[in-house]
């Protein structure tokens, strides 16, 4: 019996249970701690897949994006839509800046040189990394800055810290919310289980103007060439997010979480060394007129 073959960019044939499988195991990590995982899925598609940087970019962004969907429902149901109503402005003062920045930091993707686009990628890893260690090992209300900082210049804030975070969640193709969390309790003071539901209702629209941004580059063919495998391993993706929260609690955070931070700084490591030293000429598809 032949197994059914998944090609890659780099014309290398991959199965399909290694494909749901991978995703599998992200949506797995992810799920533990309450995140989509597109941050592990990005170097498995550079390292074991053998996409370029930012052919493995924009298939992370249509996996998180189908995540995202899958997940809004049942987040949606564990908030209610009065709690969510009376936090409307906090997420239309996210939106005003991580929309521009979701523009802005896929245009720089598409624009910047293989060998920069690896580097950033591997720095932008291990910022993840210092992310998740400090959101799950700090209390964060404690450290709200809502009461002590004027609502003109929150306002400002927000608007600051959502262009930073549409320009990362651009240009890695994730949803933004191991970011986007920490800073909506942060910034406004909001209970960490609103502001996950939050999160996914500033990333939703932020992900989809990224989308949009990459589709109008020549590079968005890979995701056509590769619609069965990235459909494939979004499936895993979702099936092992829910599994991922069934096993939420089993390990200890004291265990995990350095765990899952050392697995991002190993990846991150691990993309680095893809930078080629030639000035890292781009190889993708013209861009389309």
């Amino acid at each position: 019996m032949v197994r059914a073959a998944i090609p890659t960019a780099t014309g290398r044939a991959r199965s399909a249970p290694l494909g749901f499988a991978a995703g599998g195991a992200v949506g797995v990590l992810g799920g533990m701690i309450g995140l989509g995982g597109a941050e592990f899925r990005l170097p498995l598609l550079i390292g074991l897949f053998g996409f370029a940087a930012l052919s493995a970019v924009i298939l992370n962004k249509a996996m998180s994006l189908v995540v995202v969907l899958t997940a809004l429902p049942a987040r949606l149901a564990a908030v209610s839509f009065t709690d969510l109503g009376a936090h409307g402005a906090v997420a239309l003062n996210l939106l005003a800046g991580s929309l521009l920045g979701a523009w802005a930091g896929a245009s720089w993707a598409v624009r910047m040189r293989s060998a920069t686009l690896y580097r950033v990628l591997a720095v932008l890893m291990a910022a993840m990394a210092a992310a998740l260690v400090l959101t799950h090992t700090t209390a964060l209300g404690s450290l709200s800055l809502s009461l002590s900082l004027p609502l003109p210049v929150r306002v400002v804030a927000g608007v600051v810290a959502g262009f930073g975070i549409g320009v990362v969640a651009a240009i890695m193709g994730v949803a933004g919310g191991e970011l986007l969390i920490p800073t909506i309790v942060l910034l406004y003071g909001i209970d960490i289980k609103v502001a996950g539901s939050l999160s996914l209702l500033v990333s939703l629209p932020t992900m989809l103007v990224a989308f949009a941004r990459y589709s109008r580059d020549g590079s968005f063919a890979v995701l056509g060439a590769n619609l069965r495998f990235t459909a494939i391993m979004a499936s895993g993706s979702i099936a092992g997010a829910l599994l991922g929260g069934l096993l939420l609690g089993t390990v200890p955070e004291t265990v995990l979480i350095p765990a899952l931070a050392a697995i991002l700084l190993i990846s991150a490591t691990k993309v680095a060394h893809h930078a080629h030293p030639d000035g890292g000429a781009v190889h993708r598809p013209p861009r389309l007129r």
